[in-house]
Parts: structure tokens; C-alpha cells; sequence
């Protein structure tokens, strides 16, 4: 279904946006693949077998039971994961964002529309993250995977975050542009946007651009 067939009174009904962060705001993959690879590569892992986008919408949870049998056996996750983020925030100068990302949250804040970002990644990440797209100030609160017990697809980041915004799902709109993420949202009942070319299953629309997400919330 097109945005374009959205009725006015429909889009009304919706009262805030649950913004995915990793390839839906910003083009992270790149860097979180090159941290990976760096820091098991110091550990004597190679990974250059992997395509970049291995791990896409993965979370490092997972990535880490993926790979520990490649890892030495004295491997200490935690660790593993920390020097993972220290990494990616050490050269989030290199991290790119997605067209349109920072000017359609601007819009829609004009437009009095609550906002937060759900995310898959570590607190640190999500926080360096927000601050190279500079829109702390638009959000509500962010959720990251240090703050729920399962991280997506489980549908608990989006419950959380439906429940911290006070709103029922149903008036929340979801977008993502991972298979993982676009389930954790439908699982929650959100209403899904899908972004990107990726292949989704049960959305209710799928953009090509994130200016579009502006089609469901119009000007008073």
C-alpha cells in the first residue's frame, strides 16, 4: 500500500515515531563491520570471509554466540563487546547520514509529533549515534539493547517504547529497514513502515525515502 493512499483521518490517528537507527537514520554497517573485523582480527579471528553486511539488524549479542567458536577460548564477551564499542565510537566521525534522516525528524517535531529511537545496538553506540545525527533534542528518550532483555526481532524494545510514550501501539508508527526489526514491530503492533529495497514481510508500507514517513503525520 502507498503512502499516497493514506486517507487524512487515517494519518491522524498516528501520534509518534519509533525510529530504527542502524541503516534507517545513518549508514552504520560499514563501520560497526569494520570494528568487528578489527577487533577479533586483534584476537587472531579472521573474518574477511564475511560480506559486509553479515550481520545486518543483528544483534551483538547474537553476532558474539555466531562467532565465539572462531574466538580464543579465553574470550571474555563482555570485553570483546566493550572494545567492540569503543572502536565504533572512536571513529563515529566517519559515520554518514541518511539523506533526509535529520530534516524529516526536524519536521516532524515542528509538527509536535513524539519521537524515539529503537535500537539494536549497545547504549554507547546508540548515544554516538544520536550525537553525529544531532537530535537529542527531538527525541523523546532512546532504547538501546542494554536496556531490555531481548533485542529484536523479540517485540520488547517497541512494547518498552509504546509504553514509555503512554501511547498504544496502534498510534505508533515503526520504521526500520531490517527483517528483524520490521517483525519486532509488527510482534509489538505497531504500525510497520519498511525503508530501503530490503525484502520485508508484513509491513503496511514500504518507502524509498524517509520524507515519506512525512505523508503520515500532515500539518495541523
Amino acid at each position: 500500500m502507498s503512502l499516497n493512499d493514506v486517507s487524512l483521518n487515517d494519518a491522524r490517528r498516528f501520534r509518534a515515531v519509533a525510529w530504527d537507527i542502524d541503516g534507517t537514520l545513518i549508514d552504520s554497517e560499514p563501520l560497526h563491520h569494520r570494528a568487528l573485523v578489527a577487533i577479533c582480527g586483534e584476537l587472531g579471528a579472521d573474518l574477511s570471509d564475511l560480506p559486509d553486511q553479515a550481520f545486518c539488524g543483528t544483534h551483538i549479542r547474537d553476532v558474539w554466540k555466531i562467532l565465539r567458536p572462531r574466538l580464543p577460548e579465553s574470550t571474555v564477551e563482555a570485553e570483546w563487546i566493550a572494545a567492540i564499542n569503543r572502536f565504533y565510537v572512536e571513529n563515529r566521525a566517519e559515520l554518514m547520514l541518511l539523506p533526509g534522516a535529520v530534516g524529516t525528524i526536524r519536521t516532524l517535531a515542528g509538527r509536535g509529533v513524539a519521537q524515539a529511537c529503537v535500537s539494536n545496538s549497545s547504549r554507547r553506540v546508540v548515544d554516538a549515534n544520536i550525537d553525529a545525527l544531532g537530535i537529542a533534542d527531538k527525541l523523546a528518550f532512546s532504547i538501546s539493547l542494554d536496556d531490555v532483555e531481548h533485542g529484536k526481532p523479540n517485540p520488547e524494545p517497541y512494547a518498552r517504547a509504546c509504553a514509555r510514550l503512554g501511547l498504544p501501539p496502534a498510534q505508533v508508527v515503526a520504521v526500520e529497514d531490517s527483517l528483524a526489526g520490521a517483525r519486532a514491530a509488527r510482534a509489538a503492533g505497531l504500525h510497520v513502515i519498511g525503508y530501503g529495497s530490503a525484502a520485508f514481510d508484513d509491513i503496511d508500507h514500504a518507502i524509498e525515502a524517509i520524507d515519506q514517513v512525512l505523508a503520515l503525520f500532515p500539518p495541523a
